[in-house]
Formats: structure tokens, sequence, C-alpha cells
């Protein structure tokens, strides 16, 4: 395999709420990601945005990846509202990017919320990978420590989803490199 410049991959936390689950979910991604290595990771976290110098400095830090994982939740069949107007806040740093998904809720593991989100996304001309994990009765796949109880499964969809992240940041970044996005039409 060819060696290719570090990837800035920042992964997004989709939930605000107290005692919230997405600070497993994010756990368990981010030791994932750095077992898989190959990633410079920046975690955007909607509850810190305010300590992290406000949409100005997220947009910078949003701009400086070259690919995202979306850690979301489904709410009432849908994605978290903060998530919405994070996403929302700045346009054009998701251009020409890959977004992935790790999802997680009670019986449909937050899918629901991830097909809401590749509208979204399509939208800002970011591309979405049809590769996703997504943990149904995320409650109980996990032990008090955060530990995921039965990992097969979602430890092999993780591995297949860094392989073609990694794939479609350096597809992209390329691209970018090559035609600013913006030229592009």
């Amino acid at each position: 395999m060819r060696d290719f410049p570090p990837l800035r991959l920042a992964v997004v936390c989709g939930s605000t709420r107290e005692g919230r689950f997405c600070d497993t979910v994010t756990e368990w991604t981010l030791s994932r990601i750095e077992q898989a290595g190959g990633f410079g990771i920046d975690v955007v976290d909607p509850r810190r945005l305010g300590e992290a110098g406000g949409p100005e400095e997220l947009a910078a830090r949003l701009q400086r990846a070259d690919a995202f994982i979306v850690v979301t939740p489904e709410y009432n069949h849908g994605y978290p509202a903060p998530l919405k107007a994070l996403i929302d806040a700045v346009g054009q740093p998701w251009q020409a990017k890959p977004v992935a998904f790790v999802s997680y809720g009670g019986i449909s593991g937050g899918l629901r919320a991830v097909e809401q989100l590749r509208q979204v996304f399509a939208e800002l001309h970011a591309t979405t990978l049809r590769d996703c994990v997504s943990f149904a009765d995320s409650a109980r796949r996990f032990d008090a420590g955060g530990a995921l109880l039965d990992p097969g499964a979602a430890e092999e969809a993780m591995r297949v989803l860094l392989a073609r992240l990694r794939w479609w940041a350096r597809a992209l970044r390329a691209a970018r490199t090559e035609i600013p996005y913006a030229e592009a039409a």
C-alpha cells in the first residue's frame, strides 16, 4: 500500500442531552479509529462549541478535516436538533468530503436518523458512505463500563467503514487539491 499523509478526521457527536449515551458510542468509535491508525482525530462536540471559539472556530476545524464520522442517536424517528444546528452553522467546510455514520437507538439502531442526515449532507455537496455502524437497542449492547458485549459484527462493520472512509477521503482530498470544489462548476 502506498504511503499517504495522515488524514484528518472530525468525529461529530450528535447529542447534547444530559446523561447522553453518545459518550459511550463515541468512545467506542474513537478506540476503533485509533486502533486502525492513519487518522488525526478532532472530536467536535456541540456541548463544547462555546468553549472552542464559536462559529468561526467550528468552520476552521471542519475545514481542516478530510472526512467526518457523525455519531448520532435517533430521537423521535429523527436526528437531534443540536446536530442540525451544528451542520447548518457552516456550509462550505462539508463540501466534497466523505461523511460516515455510527448510529444508535432503539429497535432501528438510529438508521432513520441516518437516512435523514444523508439528505442534509447531499444538499451540502458532501459524499455519504453507504457503509455504517448501527447499534439497535444500544443500552443493552454495552456493559456499564462502556465495553461492547458482542463486538463481532460491529467490529467488522467499523473495519469496513474505516477502510472505505479512508479511500474516499484520499480520493476527494486529491480531487480538491487538483481542482478546488468551488471552481468545478
